[in-house]
């Protein structure tokens, strides 16, 4: 415990408010076509998935093993690295779900380690090959894989079930989109929550608490769990609102098509050690749903801005992660309170801002676009 100085400290609960993040951010990701279909209510479906992203977080560590060791070599890395990445994910995290965009949690917490290490420990330190191979490949592959998966399995679905009673048809769905929506939560759970511990565990490496190479240690997996779990809990309704009203109308059929695949390929991933983005996958598989029912309708333009996203998230956030970088390396202690109540201002006003338009259980299903109201100009005077 000697080596748990207060930055590491601060680091780890950094680290713990960023899983919360991605946890509210990612409910959609399960739980979306769930409850666009109505086969889960709201409240219900965030405590499953709840639940089971605390369970999934103990199935497997090979993507922690990946963030702690892989992208970034850890013998440069310091904690104040570490905290100044976390501040740009956090940032990033939250500017997304106040306008109800599902960029992806993955990507900003890559993209803020990556930028910060680079600014503290030069090119060196960022293992860009491994960035290719475990982020890169595995950004553009999930989604066209889990997108062409759920189109064929969506197009099998109404196939074989042509004849029956549509009642019928929809109750089964229903019920099996249950059990795939859950399955959904426990990958999540299984690929999302092990980034926070991989983050941890990089933190405690640079500290010297844990040797290199060295896995995550059973109580930052339960932590990283609970955390992730409560996250989700609390329901990212904003985002739930633009996956499952905002990319195409979905039926449960199609839901659960979608879901099945997402679970595939995330789970597949999780055990070969790919960290990519949960957010991506389903994204991918609402689309590929959507182009498997004939006559659906596809909202292009919200797919466009979604993968606008994709595309700036890592370089938005590592440009944070650097600038936050430079300021603890050459602030020192000072710098790092100052990168913590910025961070914590923000954070704030994004939070106020979103209550003008609040998105909650109880209308997440009314429309499918998100808008942040600002008030109106006030004109002083009337012209001549």
């Amino acid at each position: 415990m000697d080596h748990i100085t207060f930055l590491v400290a601060v680091v780890i609960v950094t680290a713990l408010a960023f899983d919360f993040t991605n946890g509210f951010h990612d409910t959609a990701n399960a739980m979306a076509t769930s409850i666009a279909t109505g086969a889960l209510k709201p409240k219900t479906a965030v405590l499953i998935s709840g639940v089971l992203n605390i369970v999934g977080a103990f199935l497997s560590t090979e993507v922690a093993k990946t963030i702690s060791g892989g992208i970034v070599d850890d013998t440069l890395v310091t904690p104040g690295m570490i905290f100044a990445g976390l501040i740009g994910a956090i940032l990033w995290n939250l500017m997304t779900w106040l306008v109800g965009l599902p960029s992806s949690s993955s990507h900003a917490l890559f993209g803020g380690l990556i930028g910060a290490v680079w600014v503290g420990a030069g090119s060196n330190g960022v293992h860009f090959d491994k960035v290719v191979e475990k982020i890169l490949i595995p950004a553009v592959a999930s989604p066209i894989v889990a997108g062409v998966a759920a189109l064929i399995a969506t197009f099998l679905a109404y196939k074989l079930t042509a004849r029956g009673r549509k009642k019928s048809v929809t109750k089964g769905f229903r019920l099996g989109q249950i059990a795939s929506a859950s399955l959904v939560s426990l990958a999540h759970g299984t690929n999302d929550a092990q980034k926070t511990m991989g983050v941890i565990t990089l933190t405690l490496i640079s500290a010297g608490a844990l040797g290199h190479d060295a896995g995550p240690p059973v109580w930052v997996i339960a932590c990283a769990g609970l955390a992730i779990g409560l996250g989700t809990y609390l329901g990212g309704w904003r985002i739930i609102r633009t996956m499952g009203k905002g990319l195409t109308e979905i039926q449960s059929p199609q839901g659960f098509a979608a879901e099945t695949a997402s679970t595939t390929v995330i789970l597949t991933s999780a055990h070969l050690g790919f960290a990519l983005s949960t957010t991506q996958v389903a994204s991918g598989s609402i689309l590929g749903a959507g182009l498997g029912r004939r006559l659906a309708e596809v909202r292009w333009g919200v797919a466009g801005r979604m993968a606008a996203a994709w595309l700036i998230t890592l370089p938005c956030a590592a440009l944070v992660g650097g600038i936050s970088a430079a300021a603890v390396k050459h602030g020192g202690n000072f710098g790092t309170v100052v990168v913590a109540l910025v961070g914590a201002a923000v954070a704030a006003g994004i939070v106020v801002l979103s209550r003008r338009n609040p998105v909650h259980a109880d209308n997440v299903n009314d429309h499918h676009e998100v808008a942040v109201r600002t008030p109106a100009p006030t004109h002083v005077g009337t012209a001549a």
